[in-house]
């Protein structure tokens, strides 16, 4: 492993993981592909602009022609592919592009990593293709999957594909199913940067019915180090669970952040619920801590961290805020908020 194409590295997840690898791997080189859409950020990368181990590239995951063409002039090795269409709640809006970039787009990378001989395939998926999770069990990374919204669904799509490949073609794979993840760069429609930053402007915090859904908030940087492990320690063909092994009702993580900003719970405010909103979500993650690897915070510290990173970057997210987020925000909360108690 020397020279690794990081789809999606200008998203949340991606960045973080790019300044992990170039901070730990003096040998590793990083070439960045995204298409940029609104949660690409290139101020995601600032702080490794200038390393000349890292390079950018703007394309595709489903343009075969782009793909092909970055993998080859760059001499790629590995590919770790975080791009995907990530919220459920545009899911439910918009189907459409999750099944374009999360099921034909893992399609193409692999028809690609197939065709060039590359010698490893990584593929970033998520806990909730295990749909809701029962009281008393966590899951396994051998349970059924059995996702609930078109964000799930395409999710798992893309995991049986990879799978596939694995089976039909011998292509050298594996694959991380990430909890919830919390950090520096999170686009502010994921539930922790939204309501930090709203809470700092003084709206109001939109949780979804009764706020008592169970949610593992891990912070980024353990998970990129979960991924890490798994590229240099993990078995070919399997998956391996990622989170801190707990779990926490939203309730708990909003009181927590309002703690963290000194801010009144008065901004609380219960909305209608998402459609076919997941009740529980519990990863069991003792086959990755058998690799070596340790999430290293809690629920809450992660919480807190995340909020005082965005309380420290308004520059980051204020211009953010005041663009494409407005018209989502509005059509998401709008009626919603207007109707809360």
């Amino acid at each position: 492993m020397k020279n690794i194409l990081v789809t999606g590295g200008a998203g949340f997840i991606g960045s973080n993981f790019v300044h992990h690898m170039l901070a730990k791997y003096p040998e590793y080189n990083i070439v960045v592909y995204d298409k940029l859409t609104y949660a690409g950020n290139l101020d995601n990368l600032l702080p490794v602009k200038d390393d000349p181990r890292y390079a950018f590239v703007q394309g595709d995951i489903c343009d075969a022609a782009q793909v092909k063409n970055a993998v080859e002039q760059h001499d790629v090795d590995t590919i770790v592919n975080f791009a995907a269409e990530t919220h459920v709640d545009r899911s439910i809006m918009d189907p459409d592009a999750f099944i374009q970039t999360d099921v034909y787009g893992t399609y193409v990378l692999l028809e690609v990593a197939k065709e060039l001989g590359v010698a490893r395939y990584h593929q970033i998926s998520t806990d909730e293709v295990y749909g809701h999770i029962p009281e008393g069990h966590s899951s396994v990374e051998t349970d059924p999957l059995e996702p609930r919204s078109p964000y799930a669904a395409s999710k798992a799509a893309g995991d049986m594909m990879v799978d596939a490949y694995f089976i039909t073609y011998g292509l050298p794979v594996t694959i991380s199913r990430g909890s919830n993840n919390i950090g520096p760069y999170q686009y502010p429609e994921k539930v922790v940067p939204l309501f930090a930053t709203n809470a700092m402007e003084g709206l109001p915090l939109p949780i979804y019915g009764d706020g008592m859904q169970k949610r593992d908030y891990q912070y980024v940087i353990d998970h990129c180090e979960g991924i890490d492990a798994v590229l240099h320690h993990g078995q070919l063909g399997e998956a391996y669970n990622v989170g801190t092994g707990n779990e926490i009702d939203n309730l708990t993580m909003v009181q927590t952040l309002l703690d963290e900003l000194g801010a009144s719970a008065d901004l609380i405010r219960h909305v209608e619920d998402r459609a076919g909103h997941d009740r529980r979500y519990s990863l069991n993650v003792d086959k990755l801590k058998s690799l070596g690897w340790v999430s290293r915070h809690t629920n809450e510290e992660a919480i807190r961290k995340t909020v005082r990173w965005y309380a420290d970057n308004e520059w980051w997210w204020s211009k953010i805020k005041s663009g494409e987020f407005k018209e989502y925000y509005q059509k998401q909360y709008g009626e919603r908020l207007a109707l809360a108690n």
